[in-house]
């Protein structure tokens, strides 16, 4: 596999344009879905797997990186495998999270149950590999729970409402066992100190005790590692040289595409600038005027997935996707075990049970004679 970190600005390779790999954009439909280049379909071709050429087609490029979002390119995978490694970073991925809300006191006008959603959903800065799961059933320690404290008393001192707000930032953590020589220096805390959790009058009072544990946002959202995980195929939009854009109505045409797509020089000639396609989002504006029909396709690449994935927890953006990949190698694991089971089932079949022994599937049982 390829990685590389580069700008929004490189080049489309030659591969890029390779009709078979294109999705078809048109006013109202798309086409050519599917891809074609499987075994049998083009007569004399070899398109049998391969992992050598899967792993030469295979490419991972980082274009954007923030502190709390990262765009990076997928190519040569199919849809079926984007989209796994999209839900996989949406609620597989596991993080730590407030589920137990001990309430000891609370006079805010907020209910118990609506404050304990509201803490629930606050992302924390605790790297989740620290923790082990903690069933139902399972008692707490150390090793799968994390305590916070929650104590604020809204008071007027010398005429100034003390304690208005109560936020994220008033989680205050209590060690329990290892915990202190565990974490060291990174104090467990909210990501964003800022958080709103309860608006406070002279007088009311808000005193629980909050347990956070592990856990994947397919259980709850709270859970989720992600704001949001989203891909799009790369835009592609060729010229039609044999009609080429009337120059007095160059100046439309590149208002139908996002700004910086389409360039048109000063004698009126238009062309795309590939550094910037991808930033398109074929809104289709050009399909709708008549005088430019047949000067143009819109196109999108189908193995070429532009993500976008936001940060919103422990994970820094660019850990997600190998975080999502360690998930995806976990389950192939398990399916190829139970694949291996099954035939060693099937070479050595296990001892069918004498009539009488037990229920058949539909729970009734055979009577011996």
């Amino acid at each position: 596999m390829a990685s590389s970190s580069s700008s929004s600005s490189s080049r489309l390779p030659p591969s890029a344009f390779n009709p078979r790999r294109h999705v078809g954009v048109h006013a109202e439909r798309i086409s050519d879905v599917a891809s074609t280049e499987f075994p049998g379909h083009y007569p004399g071709e070899d398109h049998s797997w391969s992992l050598a050429r899967f792993k030469e087609n295979l490419k991972v490029s980082v274009k954007r990186l923030s502190q709390r979002s990262i765009e990076f390119d997928l190519v040569g995978v199919d849809a079926s495998i984007a989209n796994a490694f999209r839900r996989i970073l949406i609620a597989e991925v596991p993080t730590i999270a407030i589920e137990d809300v001990f309430v000891w006191n609370n006079t805010s006008v907020i209910h118990d149950e609506i404050l304990a959603q509201r803490l629930g959903l606050i992302p924390l800065n605790v790297d989740p590999a620290l923790f082990s799961m903690r069933l139902p059933g399972d008692i707490p320690y150390d090793r799968n729970t994390l305590v916070f404290q929650l104590d604020v008393e809204c008071k007027r001192e010398k005429g100034v409402i003390v304690n208005e707000y109560v936020t994220s930032g008033d989680l205050k953590w209590v060690p329990q066992g290892e915990q202190e020589a565990v974490f060291g220096d990174l104090v467990p805390a909210a990501t964003n100190k800022d958080i709103v959790i309860a608006k406070l009058r002279p007088g009311q009072v808000i005193n629980m005790e909050l347990h956070a544990i592990k856990g994947v946002g397919k259980e709850h959202a709270k859970w989720s590692p992600v704001a949001t995980a989203t891909y799009r195929l790369h835009p592609l939009i060729l010229l039609n040289p044999s009609k080429p854009v009337p120059p007095h109505l160059a100046q439309k045409f590149a208002s139908c595409f996002s700004p910086g797509v389409v360039k048109v020089s000063p004698n009126g000639e238009v062309s795309i600038d590939e550094r910037h396609l991808r930033k398109d989002t074929v809104s289709r504006e050009v399909l709708r005027h008549k005088e430019f029909e047949g000067c143009v396709e819109l196109k999108r690449i189908r193995d070429w997935f532009i993500f976008s994935v936001e940060s919103e927890g422990p994970y820094a953006p660019e850990a997600l996707f190998p975080e999502a990949v360690k998930v995806m190698r976990g389950k192939i694991a398990s399916i190829r075990a139970a694949a291996e089971a099954l035939l060693a089932d099937a070479v050595d079949p296990a001892p069918v049970p004498a009539v009488g022994a037990g229920p058949d599937a539909d729970g009734d049982v055979e009577m011996g004679a």
